[in-house]
């Protein structure tokens, strides 16, 4: 039934990245969890592995990949059951700007450490006062002949302790337009005036450096400015269905992952003289879950299929977000009712993908925007 195809050049790929996590990344986790961050050192082997940013070009230093190596990438990310390493963020949804939309210069100076793992990215949508309504940011950015002014306050920005670079969504405040006002900029971390907070306590994704970024008066060349102005909301509306594709993908991996640990925990957990497998409601209850991750998997390699063919799949997209996500927390909730006691201790995996899972249907525009833009595709 499945609809992708790996070659044997991917097959590699996923067996070497495999190998990597068990040994560099899955027996630290816990330390990770505590200490709230992910060491940047990481982030370098990754790169020094060829891990990160598969899709670019070899004139980058990327391995010309194509989008089934980012499909791999959350796949084996998702089996390590731990979302601080969040390098599809950084590979799949940053730095695809700088690709698509920087110059020439920026690509160059860019683009082969985000490969490399020396620079670490962020893209900064998100304010205290505006989330999926990114027409009602107040962050500024007054260009004049030389430079340009930014002031303003991030928010839950992911990589937004460990990054090097910041793709920023910024309003030109006197453009009444608030679609024309947004353009994208590019600020590197040490400019005089940009701070970044520390990592946020969250329920979930513990080691993953969600901050908070402040800027004020940061001045960067003129240059700095990604793409043309004024061109900025379009061009992070373009790059949001890769974005919540990715979404998709690591979803419904980390939904698979949590019905296979269930099942083998309900083989060796017994109740009274024979396996919990053994009873009706539990199997039936694996059955279902099942049978609804086996539907959102279809679903989601036709959409991989289709976005690698250069399709328009917002609306169907919007639908796999949505679903995928909802689906990641009813399968957790339902995994923990059938563990048990054990379920509620932290040694139990399914308890942290379970925190883990309620962020995802609110980050890349909430569920209800989701729903919102499926109906005016549907009905307008």
């Amino acid at each position: 039934m499945e609809i992708l195809t790996f070659s044997k050049g991917h097959l590699e790929f996923e067996e070497r990245l495999g190998n990597f996590l068990d040994t560099e990344v899955i027996p630290d986790i816990e330390k990770w969890e505590k200490e709230k961050i992910v060491p940047k050192s990481i982030w370098k082997r990754m790169g020094e592995q060829g891990f990160l940013c598969p899709c670019l070009p070899r004139k980058f230093g990327g391995t010309g990949g194509d989008f089934l190596h980012s499909v791999i990438v959350a796949r084996q990310l998702a089996r390590t059951n731990h979302n601080g390493l969040a390098a599809f963020i950084h590979s799949d949804i940053v730095v695809p700007y700088i690709e698509s939309y920087g110059s020439a210069d920026q690509q160059k100076k860019y683009l082969p450490g985000c490969v490399s793992g020396d620079i670490i990215t962020a893209v900064a949508m998100t304010e205290p006062d505006a989330g999926s309504d990114l027409a009602s940011m107040a962050t500024t950015a007054v260009e004049n002949n030389k430079d340009v002014v930014i002031n303003g306050t991030k928010t839950f920005i992911s990589n937004g302790v460990n990054c090097d670079l910041v793709v920023l969504a910024a309003r030109d405040p006197d453009e009444k337009d608030p679609h024309k006002a947004v353009s994208l900029y590019l600020v590197e971390s040490g400019t005089p005036g940009f701070k970044k907070g520390k990592p946020l306590e969250k329920m979930g994704w513990k080691s993953q450096d969600t901050a908070e970024l402040f800027f004020t008066d940061v001045r960067i060349p003129k240059a700095g400015r990604l793409g043309k102005k004024g061109r900025g909301f379009k061009m992070l509306m373009a790059k949001l269905q890769q974005e919540r594709l990715v979404c998709v993908v690591s979803t419904v991996y980390f939904s698979k992952n949590m019905v296979d640990w269930t099942t083998n925990y309900m083989k060796k957990q017994r109740t009274g003289p024979k396996p919990s497998i053994n009873s009706q409601a539990v199997r039936f209850a694996l059955v279902e879950m099942a049978t609804e991750i086996k539907i959102v998997e279809v679903f989601m390699e036709k959409l991989v299929q289709q976005h690698m063919a250069g399709k328009n799949i917002i609306k169907e997209t919007s639908m796999g977000k949505y679903f995928a996500t909802d689906l990641v927390k009813r399968t957790a909730l339902r995994c923990l009712d059938l563990i048990g006691d054990f379920g509620s201790l932290e040694e139990c995996p399914v308890a942290r993908t379970f925190r883990d899972s309620r962020i995802t249907s609110i980050f890349a525009g909430t569920n209800e925007i989701m729903k919102e833009i499926i109906a005016r595709f549907s009905f307008s």
